[in-house]
């Protein structure tokens, strides 16, 4: 075979490294007492550096599940197969306690170590983290039937990943789900069809549709169904306790943009035995706090997603050369990459803020519980918004050859937009903003104390804040408020963002920040930072702290 030209100049394969090698990840840790978890932080994200998670990741994509629904015989199964990939990537996250474990730990920061987690593992592979996230998410709302959490939480939160179709009480651990959405309503729940009939036993029977059930084969689901008290909250198990498949049909699995290693499904409820959660017509509000945590995890995986784009965009930079030298020495493309990890860095800053407010308010801090619900609402309009952007631009940093499937920079890119849509797209989120500021006058003051912690650091930030309360001081007339909605939910994170920079980052990337997202000092693209800023400082910050291991010289 004759040897027609010789490989150069191209990046090496980006592998050995950990997702964990991050300061403000680990600073974020230690801040907040939950520095005991640092270690398997570390050992996880290296992990999901490794060249077999990779490869996990990769065959999950590239074989996605496929649905049965009957067997050989003509037998309905309702059974979705999954590459063994799949089963290897949430092991690992089971066995981590990415999933509800943190709820049965008692020890501070439980929840912002597992945050951690699932910020550096989603990086590997995010489609996985739907029901990781959805179970995590399951337990608050299931406490609103204590009978039913006494029996199901021990095995929600145990490190036992106990895949296949068996009564969900014989299984060592169990994976939730929700079912929510209908194809006539989408967000807007109360315009559900479902119904549920008391059996006179304590039980209910379900029929109806939903439009958008994922992980359809977690082992139980909470299911919104509407009753003659109105819309209530139910647990559906898949299989009941005598062993019998229950009545959930799975229609077919949808053929999605990105997020293919996940199943999400069309289902059919026809007579499906389930048992009441919450009080009977206050289904939304018995299932609100799902979503809530739901959505942090929305913030998280967005966080992560700007990360691991950040991450390929140094690497390749670092070894591409052009015109004499690499491209992270090229002024234009340092401003672009300088950009690029101020946007992660603030985004992961704000996870792990909100992150930290779920332990306190666990631990009975009012005052966390309040801000986590503004900000978390805010935040996840404005981070997950910037997640489609964000790719788009780490993956034009690697030109051409991140437009091919094996540079991994398209799944990033198809996965981004989800977590906007997810738990509420936009105008949602941005709603929720405005429900929040007038059903609960104490999340306002929570949101302002934390912002104004940083008060006086910085002029652009105080400037910044003063436009939020005016913009505050002009939601009276509820139209106008719609229109401002998202304008506000835009500035009020990014004068949390700023506040959290300021007060734990490098003064170079918060300088950054402040000039360009607070005081106008920026274009409509990536890499049109100010003049004046740190580059070197910013970059040498958004650097791997393990040398070799993604980056070159700054």
């Amino acid at each position: 075979m004759t040897v027609t030209h010789e490989v150069v100049n191209q990046a090496p394969s980006l592998t050995g490294f950990s997702t964990a090698d991050e300061p403000a990840l680990l600073e974020a840790l230690r801040r907040d007492g939950a520095e005991w978890g640092e270690r398997e932080v570390s050992e996880l994200g290296a992990l999901a550096g490794s060249a077999a998670v990779q490869d996990q990741a990769r065959w999950a994509e590239q074989q996605p599940p496929r649905l049965h629904t009957h067997d050989r015989f003509g037998h309905r199964v309702d059974e979705v197969e999954f590459h063994p990939a799949w089963h290897q990537l949430m092991t690992v996250a089971v066995e981590h306690g990415l999933h509800a474990a943190p709820w049965a730990d008692d020890r501070p920061g439980a929840h912002l170590v597992r945050a951690a987690k699932f910020y550096v593992w989603s990086q590997a592979e995010p489609g996985h983290g739907c029901p990781i996230s959805m179970t995590y998410a399951a337990i608050p709302a299931l406490r609103s039937a204590p009978d039913l959490a006494a029996q199901y939480e021990p095995l929600l939160a145990a490190r036992s990943y106990d895949f296949g179709l068996r009564a969900p009480l014989t299984k060592s651990g169990l994976i939730a789900g929700m079912s929510m959405t209908e194809k006539q309503g989408g967000s807007d729940v109360r315009a559900n069809t479902t119904r549920a009939v008391p059996a006179g036993d304590g039980t209910y029977r379900i029929t109806g549709h939903k439009w958008f059930t994922s992980a359809p084969m977690s082992d139980a689901f909470l299911a919104l169904a509407q009753t003659e008290e109105g819309l209530s909250c139910f647990l559906v198990p898949r299989v009941l306790p005598d062993g019998t498949l229950n009545g959930m049909r799975l229609m077919r699995l949808k053929d999605k943009l990105g997020n293919r290693s996940n199943a999400s499904s069309e289902i059919e409820y026809d007579q499906a035995v389930a048992w009441p959660v919450g009080e009977p017509g206050r289904g939304v509000r018995t299932i609100v706090e799902m979503v809530n945590m739901t959505r942090l995890d929305c913030v998280l995986g967005s966080a992560a997603g700007m990360r691991a784009g950040l991450r390929q965009a140094l690497h390749h930079t670092a070894h591409r050369r052009a015109f004499g030298r690499t491209l992270d020495r090229q002024p234009l493309m340092r401003s672009v990459l300088a950009d690029l990890a101020i946007e992660s860095e603030a985004a992961t800053l704000l996870g792990m803020r909100l992150a930290a407010a779920v332990d306190r308010s666990q631990a009975g801090d009012a005052g966390e519980a309040a801000l986590r619900r503004l900000a978390l609402a805010a935040g996840k309009y404005w981070v997950c918004k910037r997640g489609s952007t964000h790719a788009a631009e780490a993956l034009e940093c690697l030109g051409g050859n991140g437009y091919v499937e094996d540079s991994g920079m398209p799944r990033l890119y198809r996965e981004a937009p989800l977590l906007s849509i997810w738990e509420g797209s936009g105008n949602v989120a941005a709603l929720d903003v405005l429900r929040a500021l007038g059903k609960e006058p104490a999340a306002l003051d929570a949101f302002l104390a934390e912002v104004e912690t940083a008060a006086g650091a910085d002029r652009r930030l105080d400037a910044a804040v003063a436009g939020v309360r005016k913009m505050l001081g002009s939601l009276a007339d509820p139209e106008r408020a719609q229109l401002m909605a998202r304008s506000l939910a835009e500035r009020m994170t990014l004068v949390l963002q700023g506040s959290l920079l300021l007060r734990y980052s490098h003064p170079a990337l918060a300088d950054a920040f402040c000039a360009s997202r607070l005081d106008g000092e920026w274009g409509n693209a990536f890499g049109t930072l100010p003049s004046g800023v740190d580059l070197t400082a910013v970059l040498e910050r958004a650097r791997p702290l393990t040398p070799g291991a993604g980056g070159g010289a700054a």
